[in-house]
């Protein structure tokens, strides 16, 4: 059992994924975790589903997510981000609401809420 607190695996979760690193990504995560579309569809089980995911969108040159809150109730982090993403259609970013459930140390499941997609944002 870790003593990392949740809001702690969840910020190296974001540091991983803005240094596009998808070991040190993939380190906060349980070996079955989930990560789910909010009340829908299941995305990715497990890290090799996971890396998959990931390494497509790490490749992606001008991807960042910016915190613009958290909030931590017991387990449960709520991250709300703006992600730049390179989308088929050129430059852009996207809200996304990030929903963790961190059990011993790591992610357990993660269920992702997206808003719409706005090209020629900056970063």
């Amino acid at each position: 059992m870790s003593n990392e607190m949740p809001a702690d695996v969840i910020q190296r979760q974001l540091n991983a994924y803005n240094s596009k690193n998808v070991e040190r990504w993939l380190e906060t995560y349980a070996t079955d975790a989930e990560q789910y579309c909010l009340h829908g569809d299941l995305l990715a089980k497990g890290h090799a589903e996971l890396r998959s995911r990931i390494t497509s969108r790490f490749l992606e040159p001008d991807l960042h997510a910016k915190l613009l809150s958290r909030t931590v109730m017991n387990n449960i982090v709520v991250d709300l981000e703006i992600v730049t993403r390179n989308f088929p259609d050129g430059l852009g970013t996207i809200e996304m609401l990030c929903i963790y459930e961190v059990i011993d140390g790591l992610i357990q499941k993660a269920s992702f809420a997206f808003g719409q997609a706005k090209l020629g944002a900056n970063k």
